[in-house]
């Protein structure tokens, strides 16, 4: 078996984390149902780790309809209870309305742009941001953009921190560190 190098904060030991990172992360997304999946997921991030969320990715999808945002915009009261008791996933009230909310602003977005993709890649004109400096980055002034535009259109937890996140998440920035194999 090869041992692959990969960036320092992908934890070897979680099998989970490895095929993220090897698969999924910096890797770039247009599918609107993969974009809000992750934007949904990096939400409940917020004053977590990202592997906390990972590791919770599958009850995430089995609680929230296989993360279908059409279902979500519309989940009622006693969904959000139900939701709120679910021990599989992050409990926390203020981000599973934020979630519920946050479907229907991108359904907005969609109507706007055509698709949640066209939106978000339009920031950078449809092109990948490429970093191979090794430098962590919390924010950048393309999060603090997408940010503020998020919020004004009145989604929440949808922090500058967050939306850098997301961003690398779904490859719009490429942050793999430069000795990381999956650099490419």
């Amino acid at each position: 078996m090869v041992e692959h190098k990969r960036c320092r904060w992908a934890n070897p030991k979680n099998p989970v984390y490895v095929a993220y990172h090897d698969n999924e992360w910096g890797k770039p997304s247009y599918d609107d149902d993969y974009l809000f999946e992750m934007l949904l997921l990096e939400s409940f991030q917020a004053g977590l780790s990202w592997e906390c969320v990972l590791n919770k990715r599958e009850a995430f999808r089995i609680a929230f309809d296989d993360f279908d945002y059409k279902k979500i915009a519309k989940y009622s009261q006693a969904k959000q209870d139900e939701l709120a008791r679910n021990t599989g996933i992050i409990r926390n009230r203020l981000k599973i309305k934020a979630a519920i909310n946050n479907a229907g602003i991108f359904m907005k977005i969609q109507d706007e742009y055509r698709s949640f993709s066209d939106y978000i890649w339009s920031f950078t004109g449809g092109k990948q941001i490429i970093h191979r400096d090794g430098v962590m980055r919390p924010t950048t002034p393309l999060s603090d953009t997408i940010s503020k535009d998020l919020q004004k259109r009145g989604m929440k937890f949808v922090g500058s921190t967050i939306i850098y996140a997301y961003l690398q998440a779904i490859g719009v920035v490429d942050d793999h560190e430069p000795d990381c194999d999956f650099e490419k």
